[in-house]
Parts: structure tokens; sequence; C-alpha cells
């Protein structure tokens, strides 16, 4: 067992649904030409004036709310001066001593059951930078500053996390929770939900925690994993060899899998922060504040919870049916239609279903069956029309065609041979033809009581139904 232990601390990055910068009227819509949604405000011309978002400060606190933590009634935005080509005044509003989240939490279950709380230092809001583009421009950069002032709330973990996998099952958790609370899309692909991990080694029993590698715009579950567990191993075989770690901020290159060295980690003086003269501090009622928390969603803790409850469902199989919104939402359709049976509804979600969208990359809400056409499939399970296996063909069929079930049945002439002297009919002409069989059989060998079972759901074409199969057979066969 490793004599070293991993501390982890997560930044994660939420850009914040709004339909405009958290600063400026300028959209915040994905995909528009470079430069197209970028207004003086956000050019940093001399003169502009900042206007706080209300509708940002609204999903903050819907956020601390969420994770049990202290919203601040009293916040102030600070500037953070530095110099990069893609944030045009020199510095960055974001919140500094004050922020409007403190104190939260979060709980996550890991590999083997077991739940940990996660505790959340803060959570404030910030503007995003601009985009320096280096592809396909020889010699040259471009900057794209559509997503400068792009509202962000920044979510700081406590050094809580002691492996990659308990990193991401806790960026896992966050990402359902904005998703939930429907104030952030959690698209990583366009950098809505990313992640910064300060990743350090000390040795076990250790109480002083080890110098930090700050690892830079992680944006996919993947990365995270892979990111942290290079950078542990780096840490390690420098301690090892005897070397020291350099407090230093890193990228992770996916295509060699590997961190490498960006620059030497900044310290908050560095920033020289100072509360920003153009902008008012926050203040929030308590009027505001309870509003707020009357607009609170059913949580997926709370879904979870209610699912094991009300549908009999194990805590994993809840965990699963909960980890979105839309996806709980398709669940319990399919349940309000098929109320007898919701572990069979569970089972077919988490599936049959599951398997047809992770093969195409599609999400639930882009399913081409619907939680009522499903519905309908289970109910002919239900009532033994076709046995779970014939219900598997049918699925695909309804996939690839977008019809119901009821007509691929009737079209196909699947429907289940529940008829006690049709199935007896075709076991006796199994055991005529099989006499060798029959006789080994009843000499002892039970084992070919299978081989039995097949022929004659061979003959049915899998028709006949199963349970009524195995009954009749071993009356028969037992002579």
């Amino acid at each position: 067992m490793s004599e070293w232990e991993t501390v982890i601390g997560l930044e994660i990055h939420a850009q914040l649904a709004t339909r405009s910068k958290i600063f400026s009227g300028s959209s915040t819509a994905y995909g528009a030409p470079p430069n197209a949604q970028a207004n003086l405000v956000d050019l940093g011309y001399p003169g502009v004036l900042p206007v706080l978002n209300a509708e940002a400060v609204r999903m903050a606190v819907k956020f601390g709310l969420a994770i049990d933590a202290t919203v601040a009634r009293h916040s102030v935005f600070a500037r953070k001066n530095y110099f990069y080509p893609d944030l045009p005044k020199g510095y960055q509003i974001s919140q500094y001593e004050l922020p409007i989240v403190a104190h939260g939490k979060l709980e996550i279950v890991l590999d083997d059951g077991a739940k940990k709380v996660i505790g959340i230092t803060r959570a404030h809001l910030e503007e995003d930078a601009g985009k320096s583009l280096h592809e396909g421009l020889p010699g040259a950069s471009g900057i794209d500053l559509n997503r400068a002032g792009t509202p962000l709330l920044e979510i700081v973990s406590e050094p809580d996390l002691r492996s990659a996998r308990e990193a991401v099952a806790y960026m896992k958790k966050l990402h359902t929770l904005v998703r939930y609370l429907e104030i952030c899309d959690g698209n990583m692909q366009e950098g809505s939900f990313r992640c910064d991990a300060n990743v350090s080694v000390r040795r076990k029993g250790e109480t002083k925690f080890g110098t930090r590698a700050e690892i830079k715009n992680l944006n996919s579950f993947r990365f995270v994993e892979k990111a942290i567990n290079y950078e542990v191993e780096r840490q390690i075989d420098i301690l090892e060899s005897g070397g020291k770690v350099i407090q230093e901020t890193r990228l992770y290159d996916p295509d060699k899998g590997e961190t490498r060295s960006m620059r030497t980690k900044e310290e908050a003086n560095d920033y020289r922060y100072f509360p920003d003269p153009d902008l008012l501090p926050l203040k929030l009622d308590d009027a505001f504040i309870e509003e707020v928390r009357t607009s609170l969603p059913e949580l997926p803790d709370q879904k979870a919870a209610r699912f094991t409850s009300q549908y009999g469902l194990s805590a994993y199989d809840a965990g699963v049916l909960t980890s979105s919104r839309e996806l709980a939402a398709y669940y319990e359709d399919v349940v309000r239609q098929v109320p007898e049976d919701p572990k069979l509804a569970a089972n077919w979600v988490m599936g049959e279903l599951a398997a047809a969208l992770n093969k195409e990359g599609l999400e639930i809400t882009e399913s081409r069956i619907s939680s009522g056409a499903l519905a309908g499939l289970l109910k002919r399970i239900r009532d033994n029309t076709i046995s779970g296996k014939i219900a598997k063909d049918v699925f695909e069929a309804m996939w690839s065609s977008g019809r119901d079930a009821d007509a691929l049945i009737e079209e196909k002439g699947l429907r289940q041979i529940t008829d006690t002297a049709a199935i007896e009919k075709v076991i006796d002409e199994v055991m005529a033809k099989n006499p060798g069989q029959l006789a080994e059989y009843r000499s002892g060998k039970d084992k070919l009581f299978g081989f039995f079972v097949g022929q004659v759901m061979k003959a049915t074409q899998g028709k006949a139904n199963p349970a009524q199969v195995n009954e009749l057979l071993k009356k028969k066969l037992a002579g």
C-alpha cells in the first residue's frame, strides 16, 4: 500500500445560464462569430461602467441554499489585477474577501457505496475572460472576446478529496446539481462547466499539506481523473528521488496524457485585490433570500430518497435515475403509466434504453422512444402478450422505426403462446424427436432439462411463455 496520501481541492467554474453578461447587456449565446458579442463594457473602454446582472445574483443565491451554505447579506466585488491579451481591462472583476456564498457542503457516494461529505469553502461571482486562438493562424494569435464578461460562479472546495475517483464523483455531483437548479447548462464541450484541480501529496500520517500544483481548465470528467492521477505520480517520483515539488500552474495535454508547466503559481497578493470602485457592495435582504428558497426544485438527494421510498428502488438505482432532472422525469412518466411495476420500468430505462442512447451518443431528451411508447411495451410484458426476451427485439424495432409496440407485435406475429394445450403439443413433438436425450434425462442427467427448454423455444420461435414451458416440461419429462 502506498505510503503517500493525495490531497485534492477543486475550483469549478460554472457558467451561469443568464441571457446577458454579468456587467453588460451583451448576449451570452454560444457560437456567434468572433467578437460579435462584446460591447464597450466587455472591451474595457475608458469611462464605461459595469452594471450587475440581478439574475446572476439570484442564481448564486439558489446555489448557496442548495448546498446548505451561508448566503452573505453583504458581499463585495473586487478587482483582480493581471494582464492577459484576452482580458482587455487588465483586471478581472471577481469577489475576494467577501464572497456571496460560503461554508457549504456536498455529499458524494464513493465506489464502495460509502458516503462522504465534501466541504465547499466558497462560491463567488466573477466575469470570464476572452479566449486566445492559436490554431490556423501561422505566426499569430487571434483574440475572441465573446466570452469576456460571461457570468461565472466559481465553486471552491475544501482540500477534502483524497483520490482522482473522489474528485470525479464530487465534480459529477456538482454538475448534476447546477443542472437541476437550472443555473448552468453543464455543457463541458462549450466550456460552461470546467475545473481547476489543486493537487499535492504528503506522507501518510502528516497533517501539513504538501506543495500543490494547479492543473488548469479541465473540461471532461475523464481528463480530470487522468490529469490528477498523472500529477500524483509525478509529484511522488520527484519527492522519492529527493527533489522538491514547485508550486506552479500546469496544463493537461490529453494527447500525451501528461501535465506540463505553464507558469509559476501566483499568490493572492500578486493579484493586488481591492474593492471595485465602480460597483457598490451587494446587499441582500432576508425577503429576497426566502423568495429564492421557495423557487428551489426537488434536489437530487431529495429525489433519490423519494424514489427509494415511493418506488422501492435500491439506493444505486435511485442514484442513477436521478442523475439528471430529465432522466428522472422520463422514468416517472413511465411509472405513471405502469404503476404496478416501478422496478421493471427502472430496469428498462437503465438497461435497454440507456444502452441505445449511449450507442448513439444521445441525451434522454433525444430518445427515439418516448416514455409513453416504452410504457406501452412494458404493459405487453406485464400482461404476458410477449416475453421479456421478445420484448428486447420489439424494443430494437421501435428504436429504428419509431412505431409503437402493439403495432409491431401484431405485424410480426410475436404474441406469446400461453395456450397450455398448444405448448404441450410442441413438448410432445420435441420429446418424440429426441428419444436418446429423453432416456438420458430420465436416467438422472438433469442438465439436459435446458436442452429441452431450448428445443421447445426454438420450435415456437421464442413465443412460448417461458414459465409455462418450464412447468409443463417438468411434468412431461418426469413421465
